[in-house]
C-alpha cells in the first residue's frame, strides 16, 4: 500500500459455472486518484467492480484495505468498509423524491424503535448536504422520473457518497446515457472528488474521457489484467491502450477506402417539422456525410423525417434526383433506405428474438419464393453478417438481448447489409461501444459507403465524426448552419456553428458542394 492508503486487490478471481470471467487480477485503488479500468464488453471489468462492492463473492482473492486485510463477501459488508458503487443502470425509483432515493432504507428516524417515525426534515437536510457535495442544483424534493438522465446521473453518485466514511467509489460506464456536455460535467466532478481523497474507480469506453479524467489506467482482456499504465508517462497514449485492450494494433481506427461520386443520392430541401426549420443539404453516392450538433439540435428529428417515423410538415426528399414520398418506414425501406436508430434495444431490435430473426424481419420479400421463405438462402445471409461483422454469438439462434451492446448494434448493421441500399442513416452508432467493436463497425461503415451507398451519419463522438466524415453539416437549435467541406472540419470549426457563433451558405445549389 502507498501513502495514499486505498484497496489492495490481489489474486481476485470469478468464476460463473464454468466459464472463468476474472483471472487472478491484481489492482491497487488509491485514494486521492481516479483508475480507469479499461477493456472490451467481456473483459470482465463489471465483475470486478461487483467483486469490490460486494455483488459478487470472489472465488479467490485477498483485500486489503489501508494496510489491513478485509473480507469483502456482500453489499453491506462493503458499504461498512466504506466502498460504494454506482451501477451503470441506475438503482433509483422513479416515483420517489430524490431525498427519499438518496437515503432509502437508511432513512433518519425518531421515537421508539418499533414504531420508526421518519425525521423528513433530517433526511432533506442530509441529501441536500449530498447534493452540494456533487455539486448538483436538484431539489431534494424534486420526483426523480421529472429529472434528465445527468441529473439522475448525480443524484445515484450522491446516494453513494451518503454513505458513511465512504472512501472508495466505483462507477461502472457513468457517462454511456449522457451527451458530450453533460459527460464533460461528470468527468469534472469525478476529478474533484478524488482530490477530496476519494479513490474513484471508472470504467468507460470513451479514451478521451479516460484520458481526461484518470492517473493510472488498467487494461482487461478476456478476464485477465493485461497491462497497467501512468497517466503521467508520456508513453502512454491512446494507440498503446487501444493495443492492450483489443490484442492487436489498430494502426488506423478509420478507415478511408472509399471515393465518393458525383452523383447526388440524397437532397433534403427545406425540410421542417416542429422546431426543425427549413433544413437543407445533401450527399453523394459513396459518401459518409457527418451531421453534427448541439444535444437537441434536431439532428434526430430530421433522420426521423427523412425515413418517415414523423411526418415532415414541409419540404422535399430526393433519392437520385427524384422527388420520393415517404409516409412511413416500410416506404423508406422499399426505396432502400436504411436506419440504425439511437435507441437500439428500444427501437432497433426485438429484444425477445434471436439473431436470425432480427436479420430476417426487414428482409423476408429478398428470400420469399411463391409466398414461402428460403430458410436455407435465409440462413446462409445470417451466417454471412455475423462473420463479416465478426458478432460474437454462439450461433444465428442466440437471443440478442444477451449480447452485448457492441454485438447487438452489429446485428442491427448486418440486417441492413443483408439487402441492397442507395441510403444508410446512422444515429449514433457506437455509443456504449467497446473500442474493438467500434473498429469493426467503422470498417463496415466505410465499405458500405466504397460499394457506392450514401450514409448520413449522426455523431456526437467529435472524434468518430471528424475521422469517418467526408463533409459534415452543424445543426443548431433546429436550424441548418452549414457543410464544412473535408478540409475546413476540425472541432473548433463544428463547436462554433453547433453554438450559433458562426455560419455558412446553407442554400440548396450549395448543399451539394464544399459548402
Amino acid at each position: 500500500m502507498t501513502d495514499h492508503g486505498g484497496l489492495a486487490v490481489i489474486g481476485a478471481s470469478k468464476r460463473f459455472g464454468s466459464l472463468p470471467v476474472v483471472k487472478d487480477v491484481d489492482v491497487l485503488i488509491e485514494r486521492g486518484r481516479v483508475t480507469a479500468l479499461m477493456g472490451e464488453n467481456g473483459a470482465g471489468k463489471s465483475t470486478l467492480l461487483k467483486m469490490l462492492a460486494g455483488v459478487h463473492r470472489a472465488d479467490t482473492g485477498t483485500f486489503v484495505l489501508d494496510g489491513e486485510p478485509v473480507e469483502i463477501s456482500s453489499v453491506p459488508e462493503a458499504q461498512q468498509l466504506g466502498i460504494a458503487i454506482v451501477h451503470q443502470e441506475l438503482n433509483l425509483t422513479e416515483n420517489q423524491t430524490v431525498a427519499q432515493n438518496i437515503l432509502l432504507g437508511r432513512e433518519h428516524t425518531y421515537g421508539p424503535k418499533w414504531m420508526g417515525f421518519i425525521d423528513t426534515r433530517k433526511v432533506r437536510a442530509h441529501a441536500q448536504s449530498v447534493l452540494s457535495r456533487v455539486g448538483s442544483a436538484v431539489s431534494p424534493d424534486a420526483t426523480l422520473g421529472d429529472l434528465s438522465p445527468a441529473q439522475q446521473q448525480q443524484v445515484e453518485i450522491a446516494k453513494a457518497l451518503s454513505q458513511p466514511d465512504i472512501s472508495i467509489l466505483l462507477l461502472d460506464e457513468p457517462t454511456s446515457s449522457l451527451p458530450e456536455e453533460q459527460a464533460k460535467e461528470l468527468l469534472a466532478l469525478l476529478r474533484g472528488l478524488s482530490a477530496s481523497g476519494l479513490g474513484v474507480v471508472i470504467t468507460t469506453h470513451r479514451l478521451d474521457e479516460a484520458f481526461a479524467v484518470a492517473d493510472r489506467f488498467v487494461v482487461m482482456r478476456d478476464g485477465d489484467k493485461v497491462g497497467e499504465f501512468e497517466a503521467s508517462d508520456p508513453a502512454t497514449t491512446r494507440d498503446r491502450i487501444v493495443t492492450a485492450m483489443v490484442g492487436r494494433e489498430l494502426s488506423t481506427l478509420f478507415p478511408r477506402e472509399r471515393r465518393p461520386s458525383d452523383h447526388l443520392a440524397l437532397e433534403v430541401s427545406n425540410l421542417s417539422r416542429g422546431m426543425v426549420r427549413d433544413v437543407s443539404f445533401s450527399i453523394r453516392a459513396g459518401e459518409v456525410f457527418g451531421l453534427g450538433g448541439l444535444v437537441g439540435a434536431g439532428r434526430t428529428e430530421v433522420a426521423r423525417c427523412i425515413v418517415g417515423a414523423d411526418r415532415k410538415s414541409a419540404g422535399a426528399v430526393r433519392l437520385f434526383g427524384e422527388e420520393v414520398r415517404i409516409r412511413s418506414p416500410r416506404d423508406a425501406v422499399s426505396l432502400g433506405i436504411g436506419f440504425v436508430p439511437e435507441d437500439r434495444k428500444g427501437q432497433g431490435l426485438v429484444q425477445s428474438q434471436d439473431i436470425e430473426r432480427n436479420i430476417a424481419l426487414p428482409n423476408l420479400s429478398t428470400w420469399q419464393r411463391a409466398g414461402l421463405i428460403a430458410f436455407s438462402a435465409l440462413r446462409r445471409a445470417v451466417e454471412q453478417g455475423i462473420e463479416t461483422l465478426r458478432i460474437k454469438a454462439r450461433g444465428p439462434r442466440q437471443l440478442v438481448s444477451q449480447l452485448s451492446g457492441g454485438n447487438q448494434q452489429k446485428v442491427v448493421l448486418a440486417k441492413w447489409l443483408a439487402r441492397d441500399l442507395r441510403l444508410l442513416i446512422l444515429d449514433e452508432p457506437t455509443r456504449g461501444v467497446d473500442v474493438g467493436a467500434r473498429a469493426d463497425i467503422y470498417r463496415q461503415i466505410d465499405e458500405i459507403a466504397a460499394a457506392g451507398v450514401a450514409v448520413l451519419l449522426i455523431s456526437s463522438d467529435m472524434e468518430e465524426l471528424i475521422g469517418l466524415s467526408d463533409r459534415v453539416g452543424v445543426m443548431a437549435e433546429g436550424s441548418y448552419m452549414g457543410t464544412l467541406s473535408q478540409e475546413e472540419i476540425s472541432q473548433e470549426a463544428i463547436m462554433r456553428l453547433a453554438s450559433r457563433l458562426d455560419s455558412l451558405s446553407t442554400d440548396a445549389s450549395n448543399a451539394g458542394g464544399e459548402h
